[in-house]
């Protein structure tokens, strides 16, 4: 897979990343393609969303009778449900039939970035252990990427029946339903000591120990620190203003696919791994509102955030 050469070494993300070619030429070719994707990854998660609703009270529920309904991934506290997986495998068979060119890349299904086709990068539930708990905070992710970039993307708070969606250059909405879509834009937030700021923790306990040091240093300097616990959701948070900036360690790439396209869109600065290194290495992913964004970033550093925190 090619990385963008406009990719900065350190991680920032310029403004030209998450510019548009449309906004670029007049090509009108462009647009469509972005507009078609959206519209894809719309209909992919809200569809994908109406499936875990529906499956929660029949796993989860008092009369649920799945009697392996959780299995372990990396550790015993990091959990796939047989939801997951059904709801990838959906998603991937809606793509067969709309996009049968394009490729997958999926939490539960694996799947490489490789060549220029579009790759369809895909979180079937985003915060399981929030659906586990039935704490209503957990997420579908889905992002069309080409040549390590996302062009579209849409995330559906699946709890709330809301759809945040982006296309590249084309801006980010969010949509109740029955509702006109709103616009979505950052907080004006201008200083790091009034921002509120979220975050997550790694399952891996070496990963995880260092991430709560980092808190105990960043939170003398910030408004507060809000820990949802689905980092798609936080980075929509951010394009929203319902908190002005989101950093974590060791996100893979459906983590933050089509989350950090919806903040770009919505005024956010980024900082984002390479997409074929994002999470096994522990790097760190940015998102903040404009006016505190090179405050923030400077504390980061400043603090040691922006190094890696690989598992062992």
């Amino acid at each position: 897979m090619r990385v963008p050469s406009d990719l900065c070494c350190d991680g920032l993300v310029p403004d030209s990343y998450f510019t548009s070619t449309a906004s670029n030429t007049t090509n009108p070719a462009d647009e469509a393609d972005i507009a078609e994707l959206r519209r894809v990854a719309v209909h992919l998660a809200e569809t994908a969303a109406a499936h875990v609703r529906a499956r929660r009270p029949e796993v989860f529920g008092p009369d649920a009778r799945e009697t392996d309904a959780v299995q372990a991934k990396s550790t015993p506290t990091d959990p796939v449900t047989v939801v997951d997986t059904e709801t990838e495998q959906l998603i991937r068979k809606l793509l067969d039939e709309l996009r049968p060119g394009d490729r997958v890349v999926g939490e539960e299904g694996g799947g490489a970035l490789d060549g220029d086709a579009v790759h369809w990068v895909l979180d079937p539930i985003d915060g399981t252990v929030n659906f586990l708990y039935g704490i209503p905070a957990y997420a579908v992710s889905v992002a069309a990427m080409r040549d390590g970039r996302s062009l579209a993307g849409a995330v559906a708070d699946v709890a709330h029946g809301v759809i945040y969606s982006a296309g590249l250059g084309q801006g980010a909405h969010r949509v109740q339903p029955g509702a006109e879509p709103i616009p979505l834009r950052c907080n004006e937030v201008d200083t790091a000591a009034m921002s509120l700021v979220a975050t997550g923790f790694a399952y891996n306990q070496r990963r995880r120990t260092r991430q709560g040091q980092l808190i105990a240093e960043l939170l003398p300097h910030i408004r507060d620190i809000r820990r949802v616990g689905a980092a798609a959701l936080d980075l929509c948070m951010v394009a929203e203003g319902r908190v002005d900036a989101h950093y974590e360690h060791g996100l893979n790439l459906w983590d933050w696919a089509a989350g950090a396209l919806i903040a770009a869109e919505a005024g956010a600065r980024l900082r984002l791994p390479a997409p074929e290194t994002s999470g096994a290495a522990g790097a760190l992913v940015v998102a903040a509102a404009p006016g505190v964004a090179d405050e923030l970033f400077g504390l980061l550093e400043r603090l040691g955030a922006t190094a890696d925190i690989p598992e062992n």
